[in-house]
């Protein structure tokens, strides 16, 4: 996450907002604030980028289906200190606490959102906002994602919601902030096709539904989204409940004008705890297990030709945190010295046992956003002084210098992060089934450039790694840490060219080399081009269509572990892929969104006659979808 990522603008300029418009039936001021976020954003409807809507991002691989584990084809290693279990091929479809957005509008707000694709994919999400009172606002969010797949035992079904609530005082002083948020996600697992013989090219199983996978048997294809049975796959449950008090000091004030008076509230200091009560489980179940699959790949011998297999750590998890912010400057909100600390209690349960821990941590934080708009700096560590994670810490410094007048920017960036390899490397968690060995800490330095301007609408930008003690899975389940010190350089060119009055080309284009033997797999280029025709037709319709490409140079993918639901290296088999390429229209007609998209073209073959059978793979044995067509309606409604 980080702030990383490809910009849907060629630049991090933001799309219309919904505050721009003056319609009289449906006016509304609405926006957002992130849990850690100084300033309020408005809500971006612009429609140029569909995976603005869409769950994975553009710079990632998927196993076929919509809700299946994906990665990130450039290298984003872990940078989260202190406990982590260990799960991440899913977390793309995960809403994450630290995103959540608390929101002020003067009216009732609601969108409606309905994704429909091939073979009955399906996507449903409900938001509804509105401020109970002026300075009390409170949402509903809810999301399902179901699809059957495309090929067998990959059906997905995952279902997240969010409650929050956001209550300053009339006094100001006293701010409480309440997030639930839940996470159900569940993906069948078919290991992968079988490989003994040609499916691909053979005519028989054009239907690519008919071809055999290594695990899950001969299921049968269902389209009840209202259907969540996996005989085989893994199973996801995260839930959490964050309180947040904030109780200010400072000096009241009050704004005059002709009618009203207007109480203002300077913070000198602040008192803020945080309460977080979470649990998370996750589950590996295969009721379908063949004995040869499990003996070859993981080593593993069951009792008989078939079993069942199952694996399973849960956790719950109790936070509590203490911090003193001071700010020194009564009219600049955006400057502040921040202190604090936390304990953290946590309780395991695996197979066989249950375990308790606790980490004891020191964080702080500076942050400063000059008045005059220029300068945005931020320092920020965290230090775990006892417990599981003792010794595990990350340092963090951004310095931004920007130029109000243009919107030009040139940002600089560090971070260093020591931590405890993720829990699944632990012998006491139930997915370790490889050798007993130890793991030293991870440490990781990230040095990172970006310069952006808008009137050639360009932005550079530079990642470099240096990674030590470096973790990671081979051969499906052994688990291996790389001692010698490497890096990874990334380098990266987003740029838009006006090609017409409204025809625009954007243009993105990543170059990423590591030095050192350790063993990864990189593509050395990944690029995604757009071209569009844009801009505002008739009397209310706003238009963006036109082709999209996506492409990353051969290299040997990693490959998929479904029992742990990792991705992992190896050196045998090298992806080459034609490029992806999809045709699109996106449209905006007052509060109605569409995007209509036909994707997948590159797999047009004539080898048995015309068809959409050159399937591009993600990963071995895995492959993508032929013609693939999606229907996205996004509608908003102001009560």
């Amino acid at each position: 996450m980080g702030g990383r990522g490809l910009s849907s603008s060629g630049g991090g300029t933001t799309g219309d907002s919904l505050q721009h418009r003056n319609y009289s039936d449906d006016s509304v001021a609405i926006t957002f604030r992130l849990p850690f976020a100084l300033q309020p954003t408005r809500l971006d409807t612009s429609i140029r980028d569909f995976t603005t809507r869409f769950p994975i991002p553009a710079h990632h691989i998927y196993l076929g289906n919509l809700g299946t584990a994906t990665r990130s084809v450039l290298f984003l290693p872990e940078l989260k200190s202190g406990w982590d279990p260990g799960f991440h091929a899913f977390d793309a479809y995960k809403w994450k606490p630290e995103s959540v957005r608390f929101f002020n509008t003067n009216k009732p707000y609601t969108e409606l959102n309905y994704l429909l694709g091939s073979k009955v994919e399906q996507m449903i999400e409900v938001l509804h906002t509105q401020n109970i009172r002026p300075h009390w606002n409170a949402s509903l969010h809810y999301r399902l994602i179901n699809s059957p797949g495309f090929f067998k035992n990959q059906k997905t079904n995952h279902n997240n919601y969010l409650i929050t609530s956001a209550y300053q005082s009339v006094n100001k002083r006293y701010n409480n902030y309440f997030i639930l948020v839940g996470n159900k996600l569940q993906s069948g697992e078919s290991g992968g096709l079988k490989d003994d013989q040609d499916y691909l090219n053979d005519p028989v199983y054009d239907d690519r539904f008919n071809i055999p996978t290594k695990m899950g048997g001969d299921q049968p294809f269902g389209s009840n989204f209202f259907s969540t049975q996996i005989n085989t796959g893994n199973r996801y449950r995260e839930f959490s409940v964050i309180l947040r008090q904030q109780y200010d000091f400072g000096r009241k004030d009050s704004l005059v004008t002709d009618s009203t008076v207007i109480p203002l509230f300077y913070p000198k200091l602040r008192f803020e705890h945080s309460l977080n009560y979470s649990t998370y489980k996750y589950e590996f179940i295969d009721f379908l297990a063949d004995s040869l699959f499990y003996d070859s790949t993981y080593s593993v011998t069951l009792s008989g030709k078939t079993d069942s297999v199952r694996l399973f750590d849960s956790w719950r998890e109790i936070t509590n945190e203490f911090s003193i912010y001071q700010f020194p400057d009564a009219g600049n909100l955006q400057q502040f010295l921040k202190a604090g600390a936390g304990i953290q209690n946590i309780r395991g349960y695996f197979d066989s046992l249950n375990q308790s821990f606790y980490n004891f941590y020191l964080q702080g934080e500076y942050r400063n956003k000059t008045k005059n708009q220029k300068w945005d700096m931020v320092l920020s560590g965290k230090l775990f002084l006892s417990g599981l994670n003792s010794g595990d810490y990350h340092a963090l410094a951004t310095l931004r210098r920007m130029v109000p007048k243009n919107g030009s920017y040139v940002e600089l960036g560090f971070r260093n992060t020591n931590r405890t390899p993720s829990f699944i490397f632990d012998r006491r968690s139930s997915f370790y089934i490889d050798a007993p060995q130890d793991f030293q800490k991870e440490n990781t330095t990230h040095l990172s450039a970006a310069v952006f301007h808008p009137k050639p609408n360009l932005r550079l930008s530079g990642h470099y790694y240096l990674v030590s003690n470096y973790t990671y899975i081979s051969g499906f389940y052994r688990l291996r840490q790389e001692n010698t010190l490497f890096n990874v350089l990334q380098l990266s060119v987003e740029k838009v060219f006006r090609l017409g009055k409204n025809f625009n080309w954007y243009s993105d284009v990543w170059f990423q080399q590591k030095t050192g033997g350790v063993e990864l797999n990189l593509p050395l280029v990944f690029t995604r081009q757009r071209i569009a025709l844009e801009g505002h037709f008739f009397k209310n319709l706003n238009l963006s269509t036109g082709i999209e490409v996506r492409y990353h140079t051969p290299y040997k993918a990693d490959n998929y572990s479904p029992l742990h639901g990792r991705f992992f290296y190896q050196n045998q088999t090298e992806i080459s892929n034609r490029p992806d390429i999809s045709l699109f229209i996106h449209l905006r007609i007052r509060s109605f969104k569409a995007y209509f998209r036909v994707e997948n073209l590159n797999a047009a073959s004539f080898q048995n006659g015309f068809g959409f059978l050159n399937n591009n793979t993600p990963a071995p044995g895995y492959i993508y979808p032929g013609l693939q067509i999606r229907l996205g309606i996004f509608w908003n409604f102001v009560n």
